[in-house]
């Protein structure tokens, strides 16, 4: 299986599947002399694990994340990062009855199409299992970023319900189980998804990614855009079907004058008078927030009867057992802020490489 990889200076590379005894990544292109360890990339760990409430899987992983080289006396010598997670509270028993048949929305048939073999545990490397080594190298490109750099994520919409952003309060993410910074949605959404569970379906949701402090300058025109690489990075997290940057889809039934963001000098400094573009123009950074939204399909896996078929070529009917995710979009903050991370540490290491790192380079 190739394409395991992703980035260019800044280049991570996953393996493992659900079920398998350990799951892990290799982080490339980390600079020397950085200081870095474990506890530097647990608590992100921490967000995304499972079982943290009734409205996400009941699977109990710690996510205890060892680094296993690239560090030494506490710096980064410049070499390839190695990290490792155990699967701790794997059941691959859970899907011994379907192990023949293709569940619909999954990737049981395209992966059994190409390959003509698969992992039927829990979809193998398919999972979003594999998710949890994508936000250990998240955490590690936080550090390249700086302090100066924040990066944020929100859910604002499940099912057919969205957040007031007229409520918005980055605050109010750490405090409910659904990172809404919409407070008074909580209830609502709920109310929803303990509907959903008891039925034995699913419901999608749609996040929001923001980061703050990234100055004029990153990205490229043509084929290095930094939206671009932004959006591919994204669109590759699991059951993601959809994103926008800046205003998105909205930006069609605007007016010209109106989607193009004005400028003025304040300070000394160009400043923009409103964000539709999302903190990116012609690929490159603008050094306002950048903003990136992404739509998660509902969970695959539903105790509901699906028509499908076997790899025999028999017409079955699937239910999936096992512990899922309602809403697999819950945990799917995270992941967006580590993608969103990792290609900005991407895209620093590049501008460095070309323009050098002096007192003006971007994200300083």
């Amino acid at each position: 299986m190739s394409s395991n990889s992703f980035g260019h200076l800044f280049r991570v590379t996953t393996w493992g599947e659900s079920h398998g005894p350990r799951i892990g990544c290799v982080v490339d292109g980390v600079p020397p002399r950085m200081p870095l360890s474990e506890t530097d990339i647990q608590p992100w760990l921490d967000r995304r694990r499972p079982g943290q409430s009734r409205f996400t899987t009941q699977r109990r992983e710690s996510d205890t994340v060892t680094i296993l080289s690239g560090v030494f006396e506490g710096v980064t010598t410049g070499t390839p990062i190695a990290l490792v997670i155990a699967n701790e509270d794997a059941r691959p028993k859970d899907y011994d009855d379907i192990k023949d048949a293709f569940r619909p929305g999954h990737a049981d048939y395209t992966y059994f199409a190409k390959y003509g073999v698969r992992d039927y545990r829990g979809g193998g490397r398919a999972s979003a299992r594999e998710t949890a080594m994508r936000v250990a190298a998240g955490a590690i490109a936080r550090k390249i970023l700086g302090p100066g750099v924040t990066v944020r994520g929100a859910v604002i919409q499940i099912g057919p319900h969205p957040i007031d952003r007229a409520r918005w309060d980055w605050d109010e993410v750490a405090r409910n189980p659904f990172w809404s910074p919409d407070a008074e949605i909580v209830a609502t959404w709920e109310e929803f998804l303990d509907g959903v569970r008891k039925r034995g379906s699913s419901a999608g949701a749609v996040i929001e990614v923001v980061a703050s402090g990234v100055a004029a300058g990153l990205g490229a025109p043509v084929y290095g855009k930094l939206d671009a690489d932004i959006a591919g990075a994204l669109a590759g997290i699991n059951a993601v079907k959809g994103v926008e940057i800046g205003a998105g889809f909205s930006a069609a039934a605007m007016a010209g004058e109106e989607s193009g963001d004005e400028m003025r000098m304040k300070d000394g400094r160009v400043t923009f008078l409103s964000n539709h573009a999302g903190g990116v123009l012609g690929g490159i950074s603008t050094g306002q927030d950048i903003v990136a939204r992404f739509v998660v399909k509902p969970t695959s896996s539903v105790r509901i009867p699906r028509r499908s078929v076997d790899r025999f070529g028999n017409e079955v009917e699937v239910s999936t057992k096992g512990r899922h995710d309602p809403c697999v979009g819950i945990r799917a903050a995270p992941i967006g802020e580590a993608m969103l991370a990792c290609v900005l540490a991407d895209h620093l290491l590049r501008h460095r490489a070309q323009c050098g790192s002096g007192d003006d380079a971007p994200a300083q």
